[in-house]
């Protein structure tokens, strides 16, 4: 049996363990065996944490850093992910059971959102206000908020941290990020580089843990001032009745159920690769899995016909192969849900085209890739976020009537459309109700591009330079610049 990896978390620029020696483990999703051992945060742990952070901020190196020197940082960090892309790659996909092509891709694409908010670093600027008052100069400056709570599932964790402590650490705030207790170790490995990179200790720490008390205790915490939460809609719940002890300004990005529609227009090859991409890449363990295949019933048969053979072809595996094109799922509470999902669905009628089951003869959580005929909207499974590689599929007739479907849901993150009609894919795109639209793609970033989305899928926006300004307060000075004295206060005139 090979040796199990022991971590330890970074608070104010030191590795420690908890202090009262609690580690829970992480088993690898492939084989379902023990690989590594991680420090279980005590609420005195996050304290110190947080109180690291805030000195840090307050009166720390970082605090009295040019936006440009803070820059200069953000870009070695940049560098040193790139460099250790294979690694980081290797270690999450150990971890949580996802493709090492796609990890040790993500890791290095990542390193251009921290390129990208380390040249925002020195662009955040106020405004000089035309007040309607003679005599005054108003302006506005804009200041960083202080500590930054950063809350990270354990899927995606690489990109989630960038598009969170990017910006926040180039505005100036300093940062404890709470790594998920399902796949800790990519993240500890990652704080590796924060000391490397130069980062001053306290400016960025990393706390391992569950929700009780390790987030509870972070989100509740009088000196965090924001909290940017990824995860599912139950903790969003605990971490806004947290804020309400901090008053902390709060961003949510809670997943969904997103559709993909697609017209009697589309390319058919195109369209059936974006399914597959957007349902099956990830496991479908991807808050923006195209979930909800919605075909025109002109080519509904043909579609699937097409992609039910692709689906029974996909290579599952070891996500270590290359040759891998579908790993795991990270834990077995995702296998017992998806099969429980696909269970019901099938009671309420649906029909099984593909999967729907564990393949044979491979250990770990293995389950196939998974296509469901859906007769009707209101099946439980049409609005179930599954996070899992499981696919469901309607039909309609009209544009109108694929609007009204699409936004019949409780979520609202992410949408696909494809057709060669420019004018529709517009107007479907305005008309759907999602943070993010795709046109003849799908599952496409960029540090440019704003990712976030409406209803039961949160709200608040990541990545693209608005993002700085999120993570700053505007500070409205007035100057009076007249030689005159005020007037008397009691003479109204």
């Amino acid at each position: 049996m090979a040796e199990i990896q022991t971590y330890k978390m970074l608070i104010d620029g030191d590795w420690v363990s908890a202090s009262d020696g609690a580690v829970f483990d992480s088993k690898n999703p492939s084989t379902g065996q023990v690989w590594s051992r991680v420090p279980e945060a005590t609420a005195a742990d996050v304290d110190r944490a947080v109180l690291a952070a805030h000195r840090a901020f307050k009166t720390g190196p970082w605090a009295a850093m040019l936006p440009n020197q803070r820059g200069q940082v953000l870009r070695k960090l940049a560098e040193l992910l790139a460099e250790k892309s294979e690694h980081l790659g290797r270690i999450e996909s150990v971890d949580t059971g996802k493709m090492l092509k796609e990890t040790r891709w993500q890791a290095k694409y990542i390193a251009e959102f921290f390129q990208f908010y380390a040249g925002c670093a020195d662009k955040i600027a106020g405004e000089v206000l035309p007040i309607d008052k003679p005599d005054m100069f108003v302006f506005t400056d804009r200041e960083p908020l202080g500590v930054v709570a950063a809350v990270v599932p354990w899927n995606s964790q690489l990109f989630l941290v960038a598009v969170k402590i990017g910006p926040a650490l180039a505005a100036g705030n300093t940062v404890v990020l709470k790594a998920s207790e399902h796949a800790s170790a990519a993240l500890l490995e990652f704080g590796t580089l924060i000391e490397q990179a130069g980062f001053p200790p306290g400016v960025v720490n990393i706390v391992t843990g569950h929700g009780d008390p390790c987030g509870k205790v972070l989100t509740s915490h009088p000196k965090v001032a924001r909290i940017s939460f990824t995860g599912g809609p139950g903790a969003a719940k605990h971490v806004l009745y947290n804020s309400a002890e901090n008053f902390a300004e709060v961003s949510l990005e809670l997943g969904g159920k997103s559709p993909f529609i697609v017209f009697d227009d589309a390319n058919i090859e195109s369209a059936v690769n974006g399914s597959i991409a957007g349902i099956f890449g990830a496991t479908g363990q991807s808050c923006v899995a195209g979930s909800r295949l919605y075909l025109h019933e002109d080519i509904a048969d043909e579609f699937l016909e097409r992609m039910v053979a692709l689906a029974k072809n996909i290579q599952i595996g070891d996500p270590l192969d290359d040759d891998t094109q579908m790993g795991p799922l990270c834990t077995l509470g995702q296998m017992a849900r998806v099969e429980s999902e696909v269970a019901r669905a099938q009671a309420q009628g649906g029909t099984v085209l593909c999967g729907g089951k564990r393949p044979e003869g491979l250990d770990g959580n293995y389950y196939e890739p998974t296509i469901i005929d859906c007769p009707r909207q209101d099946m439980d499974i049409v609005d179930t976020e599954m996070f899992g590689p499981v696919l469901s599929v309607l039909r309609f007739k009209t544009e109108a009537e694929v609007i009204e479907l699409a936004n019949d849901t409780v979520h609202g993150l992410a949408a696909g459309v494809f057709t060669q009609d420019s004018a529709r894919s517009l107007r479907v795109a305005r008309a759907i109700e999602a943070g993010i639209v795709w046109v003849n793609t799908y599952r496409v970033v960029s540090p440019i591009a704003e990712f976030g989305g409406n209803k039961g899928s949160g709200y608040g926006r990541e990545s693209g330079f608005q993002a700085m300004y999120d993570y700053t307060r505007p500070k409205t000075i007035w100057m009076n610049t007249s030689s005159e004295p005020m007037s008397n206060p009691f003479v109204m005139r």
